[in-house]
């Protein structure tokens, strides 16, 4: 689905999505009306601007992952603001591109994202994984400083078990690891390490690698 207030840009994404086929299944030049249509289109994912004439893209996010917590967004906004970036991936944005990204690239993030990978415009995905440490930080601190949640789990909790590649995997998604990049360093096919990740997000009940990333961050599993 395709969500974008300028007509000419909305039509031109939606027909590069579609010559690289992929299946448009609804376009919309509103937020309120990308939330309505999106339960009765069911998309996987969601290209979508920040800037909308009637509500924002971060609330758009709010209502598309409220009616469809599985579907996959990724901004592709004119604002590389820090501010901007953080708002949407809190509110469950899975990658973030400017629009001056080449159609190439542009084709190669819808991809990654549609496989659970969060994508980010160079330079931003330090970012977003600086804010998810100082957050978990803060959260350490509000706890009285306990430590992460993984050092004092006790064998008699409730925590899902990983096994040791799922952890293994996790620790290197928490560095900001591509599945690439993973599968390069442990030796793996790029299938098996979406597997992994896959397999973890169904037993932590998460919903993407961003969810997933500061899941990890705030247990420790990053150092």
């Amino acid at each position: 689905m395709v969500v974008d207030d300028h007509p000419m840009w909305r039509e031109g994404v939606a027909r590069d999505l579609t010559e690289a086929g992929h299946l448009v299944v609804a376009t919309s030049g509103e937020g309120r009306q990308a939330v309505r249509v999106a339960p009765a289109a069911r998309p996987d994912l969601v290209v979508l601007d920040l800037q909308l004439p009637d509500i924002s893209g971060v609330e758009v996010i709010r209502g598309l992952r409220a009616a469809l917590p599985q579907v996959r967004v990724l901004m592709l906004s004119a604002s590389g603001e820090q501010q901007s970036v953080l708002d949407a991936v809190k509110a469950g944005a899975t990658g973030y591109l400017v629009k001056s990204a080449a159609p190439a690239e542009f084709l190669d993030a819808v991809r990654r994202t549609a496989a659970g990978e969060p994508v980010f415009t160079p330079g931003l995905a330090g970012l977003v994984l600086g804010e998810f440490r100082r957050l978990a930080a803060g959260a350490d601190l509000f706890a009285g400083g306990r430590g992460p949640v993984a050092a004092t789990a006790g064998p008699d909790t409730d925590a899902p078990r990983l096994t040791d590649r799922e952890t293994e995997v996790l620790r290197l998604v928490a560095k900001g690891m591509s599945y690439r990049q993973i599968a390069e360093r442990l030796g793996l096919s790029h299938r098996t390490v979406q597997n992994h990740v896959q397999n973890t997000l169904g037993k932590l009940q998460l919903h993407n690698r961003v969810e997933l990333t500061r899941y990890a961050i705030e247990r420790g599993l990053d150092d």
